[in-house]
């Protein structure tokens, strides 16, 4: 196999500074991206809290909030959610289809919820305190 010995123009400027920028962009989106995901398990239970719901029902409550979450996400996440014990589900007959899954809190599930609101409120606060000091 011969080697491949082409050497790769230098850049312009121009073209660094915007590979640079493109860069930059990407990682605001894959921030933004983390950000949802870290409050997407707190969002879930408190859809829940109080009512119980099916899969489908906790995305549409989640896309009216403008969170952007595809059923890939949500289903891996309410199964872990149940294996952790936050969660119980049960089979309900339906009039237009299958049967569904309602979920819904657990005890530990309401308890740990409230554990979130407490530290959602001080992340909150402080997060606001920050930021408006700029």
């Amino acid at each position: 196999m011969q080697a491949n010995n082409v050497k790769e123009k230098p850049r312009s400027p121009e073209l660094a500074e915007l590979h640079k920028k493109q860069k930059e962009i990407m990682n605001v989106e894959n921030t933004k991206a983390q950000m949802r995901k870290g409050v997407l398990e707190y969002c879930i239970l408190s859809i829940l809290n109080g009512k119980d719901k099916y899969a489908s029902e906790i995305l549409e409550t989640l896309k009216d909030a403008k969170m952007l979450v595809v059923e890939g996400t949500i289903y891996p996440l309410l199964t872990r959610l149940k294996n952790a014990g936050l969660l119980s589900y049960r089979w309900e007959e339906s009039t237009s289809g299958p049967p569904r899954k309602y979920y819904a809190l657990t005890e530990t599930g309401i308890l740990f919820l409230k554990e979130l609101d407490t530290t959602w409120d001080e992340l909150r606060t402080a997060t606001n305190l920050v930021t408006q000091n700029r």
